[in-house]
């Protein structure tokens, strides 16, 4: 194990026993501290950011890539909101969630306590590192972040601003880390840094998270890609279905939870998708479909098997037609990534199939997927989208960042 990852996992550690006990004001005038310095200091994190983003265009990074790595003053804005959000959540840790008394009578209880020393590798998004970052420190964690070496000048910056907030507090920087060095080979020692990391979280895309699942050594809690999909029902308002599709793929197309393919019912296919090809052609989206839908569309090439089960971050739809919701049901359930999955009809019966077969973290009927979203469900931020079945399932919030210990009282009793 590096020399670095070691300094990193003993500091964490360290400052994870100050960290459990801070109160939580104290805890909320810190992160309200650091929503200030964020914007205080806005030149310096854009000055960073365009560091970035200029070796990304070098390094020839799509468009798409690049939105996800840019910040601006509005950007910059809104994770500080984030983090006053995050500080006006209430704080879980300490809750005694219920009590009960034994026929030995104890007094048990189930009490809310940190995770402890939490990693995240993550990929271009440097909001990432603020959101992160911020949840964890409310919730009693401390952090080892590792983001990718695309967004490394704008990473950095954010975490020396955050530790300088933790300074003037006189609280312990190391509550907050950042691996400086972005190789292969220290991510793979961070997922096997047992001795300090009680858990590790990816986000990014498909490869990040396969790679975590094959080498981590340490619990890992996985954040899954976006291959979503929107069902067009044939009972669909089509004027809403349009809204929901088109503000689904290109209000922000690089991120988790855009729409990736469209299942529409025949019966509707033929005026649908022409209309959908027109709303979709002063944005440039490249449309895959399979050979019915071909016969509705003017510029589209046919879609492959592989087509199905991509998550394009890009301006791509791959879009299949079928003949009954069932059918739309178990497309959606081979393909998707246990994400974000919708289904558009005013039939009250379908919605509700939609939504009790569905196999995906989160459901909708009648909404953009967009919605997917620590902020916008309330979270204040979000540390990713859990896709897995374990404790934590959908947006990831300050209660998923927390185990439980049981709490006795007893007056003496000893066992028989």
């Amino acid at each position: 194990m590096s020399d670095l990852l070691n300094r990193l996992g003993q500091q964490s550690k360290l400052a994870a026993q100050q960290l459990c006990l801070l109160e939580t004001a104290k805890k909320n005038d810190c992160l309200l501290q650091m929503a200030l310095d964020l914007e205080n200091n806005l030149s310096e994190i854009l000055a960073n950011n365009q560091l970035d983003l200029i070796q990304a265009q070098k390094n020839k990074l799509s468009d798409t890539m690049l939105d996800r790595l840019r910040l601006t003053a509005e950007r910059i804005s809104e994770m500080a909101e984030s983090i006053r959000q995050v500080a006006a959540l209430p704080d879980p840790i300490g809750v005694v969630e219920k009590m009960w008394r034994t026929e030995d009578q104890l007094m048990i209880g189930q009490q809310r306590v940190p995770l402890g020393v939490i990693g995240i590798i993550f990929e271009a998004r440097p909001n990432v590192t603020t959101d992160a970052a911020s949840l964890c420190f409310k919730s009693g964690n401390t952090v080892i972040l590792r983001g990718g070496k695309e967004a490394f000048h704008s990473n950095q910056v954010l975490v020396q601003l955050m530790q300088q907030t933790l300074q003037k507090q006189q609280l312990n920087p190391a509550m907050i880390q950042f691996v400086t060095d972005t190789s292969h080979e220290t991510a793979q020692e961070l997922m096997q840094l047992n001795d300090y990391l009680d858990v590790l979280i990816p986000r990014g895309g498909a490869g990040l998270i396969q790679r975590v699942k094959n080498n981590a050594t340490v619990p890992v809690i996985e954040t899954g890609t976006g291959n979503n999909h929107i069902y067009v029902d044939a009972a669909a308002s089509l004027d809403m279905a349009l809204n929901i599709v088109v503000n689904a793929k290109v209000q922000r197309p690089s991120v988790c939870n855009a729409v990736e393919t469209l299942v529409i019912h025949k019966e509707i296919a033929s005026d649908f998708l022409p209309r959908l090809e027109k709303a979709l052609l002063p944005h440039q989206v490249a449309l895959r479909g399979d050979i019915e839908a071909l016969t509705y569309l003017d510029q589209a090439n046919l879609a492959t098997e592989t087509d199905w089960a991509t998550e394009f971050l890009d301006y791509i739809l791959a879009i299949k037609v079928v003949s009954s919701l069932d059918e739309a049901i178990e497309h959606i359930n081979q393909y998707n990534t246990k994400h974000s999955e919708t289904i558009v009809t005013d039939s009250y019966s379908s919605g509700q199939k939609f939504l009790n077969e569905i196999d995906a973290a989160v459901v909708y009927i009648n909404a953009s997927t967009r919605f997917t979203d620590g902020f916008k469900f309330g979270f204040g931020a979000e540390i990713g989208i859990s896709t897995q079945k374990l404790h934590a399932r959908g947006p990831m919030g300050l209660e998923h960042l927390t185990a439980t210990k049981y709490i006795i009282y007893g007056n003496g009793q000893i066992r028989e």
